[in-house]
């Protein structure tokens, strides 16, 4: 495995492969980060991690100067896995002066995390094109966990027409079903007890849609008040079209809920998709 930190020194080393798959991570890596690794590995026969801890996806009021920061232990679980190169850009590499040119990201990217953290989205989507043209890679590999940024790294390549193949990764959990996430890190040992509720909610909700209750908007607010009850801190529950990402209404078949509340001081995003069959009309 080779750990390389300059932009001239990755382009020179990638020349000479001929398919090249990134993930892009911001380190502390768990089991989720390597199933995306290992999705890589499958599709390309050059696997590049990049792990940078962005700052314009930060808030002045987040968690970036706090964001756990393991390099050492994360260069160790790329290599036992086989890893091609790990790229270790320091904040000057990526920003060596103020990024002033930025994109304007569609409406959907001020809903739900967009709206709970403003400008978060565009500091993904501009850390993640820089990468992109970085790495020039063939696929690039994203988890659901972070459902409304892989749809928004989805339309954009999309519609920048850019030659990348986005791959999901589905989100990988606990034996108790909560969600693997760097920021579990933060939570205390009662807290990780308790934390699981968020994705039993959620499970709850998708078990009353599938037994045919459609009333979406209750649902979210009952799913609301549920965990209020156990002490969280709901920033949103939504039920959304899948295509779309816009609120789901009576007669779609491909939804996902998605939830981001507080236990404490720390705040835990989860999404589960939902399929409702279609029950085609009778003929007489």
């Amino acid at each position: 495995m080779e750990i390389i930190t300059s932009i001239a020194s990755l382009r020179t080393r990638l020349k000479r492969e001929s398919s090249i798959a990134l993930v892009p991570t911001m380190g502390n890596l768990h089991q989720g980060h390597l199933s995306l690794v290992q999705i890589a590995q499958q599709q390309a026969s050059c696997t590049v991690v990049s792990i940078f801890v962005n700052r314009l996806q930060f808030a002045p009021h987040e968690d970036f100067d706090r964001y756990p920061r393991t390099q050492t232990a994360d260069c160790h679980l790329l290599e036992k896995l086989g890893v091609d190169i790990v790229f270790l850009p320091d904040e000057k590499t990526l920003y060596p002066t103020p990024q002033e040119f930025q994109l304007l990201l569609p409406a959907v990217a001020d809903t739900l995390e967009g709206e709970f953290r403003p400008g978060f989205f565009r500091g993904v989507a501009t850390v993640v094109l820089k990468l992109f043209n970085i790495v020039q890679p063939q696929l690039a590999v994203f988890g659901k966990k972070d459902y409304q940024q892989l749809y928004l790294m989805q339309k954009m390549v999309q519609q920048l027409n850019l030659p990348i193949n986005i791959m999901a990764g589905e989100t990988v959990r606990s034996e108790d079903g909560l969600a693997l996430s760097s920021r579990n890190s933060y939570l205390s040992e009662l807290e990780k007890q308790k934390a699981s509720y968020l994705f039993r909610t959620l499970f709850q909700v998708k078990q009353k849609i599938e037994q045919d209750d459609h009333n979406f908007r209750l649902l979210e607010e009952c799913a609301k008040c549920e965990l209020a009850k156990q002490g969280w801190t709901v920033d949103y529950i939504a039920l959304q079209q899948r295509e779309t990402l816009l609120p789901a209404n009576t007669g779609d078949t491909d939804l996902v809920i998605l939830s981001a509340a507080w236990l404490g001081q720390t705040r835990l995003i989860d999404n589960l998709e939902i399929s409702i069959p279609s029950h085609p009309e009778s003929s007489e």
